[in-house]
C-alpha cells in the first residue's frame, strides 16, 4: 500500500527546529534555545502553511540573535560551517529560514549579506534570497553574481545563474530582466561551458526563461554558440524547449529538423472519439521519411483543451526526436490522461488534438470529453 506523502510544511518540525537551535548554540552560546522553540511553536503554528512557517522561524530567530545584522549573519554562517565540520554537506527545506533571514534582515547591508549568501548557498540554495537585492541594488548586485560565476564551488556558480532567472518559478519577479536581460548575458556566456551539469542546467533554464520574452536575442546567442563545444550544445538543446514547442523555424533548422515536405504522416486518427471524465484519449499515427536520404524528424502533438468560455487552450507535448532512414515508417499509439489534476480544469465537450512534424501542424481531429 502506498504511503501518503508528508506535506512540505511538516518538514518544519520540532525536531528540525531543535537541530537548528542546537547548531546555533554551538557557535553562539548566548542563544536562548528553549525560548526560541517556545516562540516558534505558538498557538498559531498548526495553522501556518509552508512559507508562513519559514518566515515565522525567521522572525523568531531575530528575537534571539544580535540585532546588528553583521553580527547575526556571522552567527548563521558560523552555524553552517559548524555543520560542515560535522560532515553535513547540504541542507533540506527545513533550513530555508537561513537564506530567508538574509533576505528579510540583510537588505540594508549588502556587503554582509553577500558574504553570508556566498557561504549559506553552499548548503541550501539562496536563489530566492538574492532577488530582492537584485531589485534594490541593480547592476551592483548583478556584478557580484558575475563574480560568483568564477567561484570554485559549483553551488555558488549555480546560484549566480539561478538567482537571476527572469521567470524563476515561485520566486519574486524581476521585471527589469524580463524586459532587458542583457545585463546577465555575460554571466551566462561565462557559465555555458561550466564543468558541472547542475550549473549548465541552470544556464539552460535561464535562457529558456529569456526566450519567452526575447526570442530573437536567444536565437542570436544559440547561433553564436552552436558547434563551439559539447557543453554549449547541451545548454542550447535544453534551453530550446519553449521555442521548439512554438515551432520556431530558425531553431528547427539549427537542429536539422527541415520542413522540406519529405517527412509525412500516412494516417492520424483518434481511437477513442468519446472519452469519459477521468479516462484517457487514445490516438495513433504513422510517420514516414519519403526522401532518399536520412532525415531528422521531431514529432509532437498539441492538445486543444476546451475552456469555460468555449475557446480552446493549446498545449504541446513532445513525442520523439530521431533520425529516420529513407522510406522508414514508424507507427505510434499515444495516450493522454484526463484524470483530475490541480493545475487544469477539464470541461466536457468538443476537444481537439493535432499532430506536429518538425514544428508544423500536419493533421488535426476532434474528440468529445464526457461529463
Amino acid at each position: 500500500m502506498a504511503t501518503e506523502l508528508q506535506p512540505f510544511k511538516e518538514f518544519f518540525s520540532r525536531q528540525s527546529v531543535g537541530k537548528l537551535g542546537d547548531y546555533i548554540l554551538k557557535v553562539y552560546p548566548p542563544f536562548k534555545k528553549q525560548a526560541f522553540e517556545k516562540q516558534v511553536f505558538d498557538k498559531a503554528w498548526n495553522d501556518k502553511e509552508l512559507k508562513e512557517r519559514m518566515r515565522h522561524i525567521t522572525h523568531m530567530l531575530n528575537n534571539h540573535l544580535p540585532q546588528d545584522f553583521k553580527k547575526s549573519s556571522k552567527v548563521l554562517t558560523d552555524c553552517v560551517l559548524q555543520m560542515r565540520k560535522e560532515g553535513i554537506e547540504s541542507l533540506g527545506i527545513e533550513y530555508l529560514s537561513l537564506p530567508d533571514y538574509i533576505e528579510v534582515y540583510g537588505i540594508d547591508d549588502l556587503a554582509s549579506s553577500v558574504k553570508a549568501i556566498e557561504v549559506i548557498t553552499q548548503f541550501i540554495s539562496c536563489e530566492f534570497a538574492v532577488r530582492p537585492f537584485i531589485i534594490r541594488y541593480g547592476d551592483k548586485m548583478l556584478q557580484q553574481m558575475v563574480a560568483w560565476g568564477s567561484h570554485p564551488n559549483h553551488k555558488v556558480r549555480r546560484l549566480a545563474s539561478e538567482g537571476c532567472r527572469p521567470r524563476l518559478p515561485w520566486a519574486m519577479a524581476l521585471p527589469a530582466l524580463k524586459k532587458d536581460p542583457s545585463p546577465i548575458l555575460p554571466l551566462l556566456e561565462k557559465l555555458k561551458d561550466d564543468t558541472h551539469e547542475w550549473v549548465r542546467l541552470s544556464v539552460a533554464n535561464n535562457l529558456n526563461d529569456i526566450s519567452k520574452d526575447n526570442p530573437e536575442l536567444v536565437l542570436k546567442l544559440f547561433k553564436k554558440w552552436h558547434g563551439k563545444s559539447k557543453e554549449a550544445d547541451w545548454v542550447i538543446k535544453h534551453a530550446s524547449r519553449t521555442l521548439l514547442k512554438q515551432g520556431n523555424t530558425e531553431l528547427m533548422s539549427l537542429f536539422g529538423f527541415k520542413d522540406d515536405g519529405k517527412a509525412k504522416h500516412t494516417y492520424f486518427k483518434v481511437d477513442t472519439p468519446k472519452v469519459k471524465s477521468g479516462g484517457e484519449l487514445v490516438f495513433s499515427f504513422s510517420i514516414c521519411n519519403t526522401g532518399k536520404k536520412p532525415q531528422m524528424i521531431r514529432v509532437e502533438y498539441a492538445m486543444y483543451y476546451l475552456r469555460a468560455n468555449g475557446s480552446h487552450s493549446r498545449k504541446v507535448f513532445k513525442i520523439s526526436e530521431r533520425e529516420y532512414q529513407p522510406s522508414e515508417v514508424i507507427a505510434t499509439t499515444r495516450k493522454q490522461s484526463f484524470r483530475p489534476i490541480t493545475t487544469r480544469v477539464y470541461y466536457a465537450g468538443k476537444q481537439r488534438v493535432s499532430l506536429i512534424i518538425n514544428g508544423k501542424e500536419v493533421a488535426e481531429t476532434t474528440f468529445e470529453l464526457l461529463k
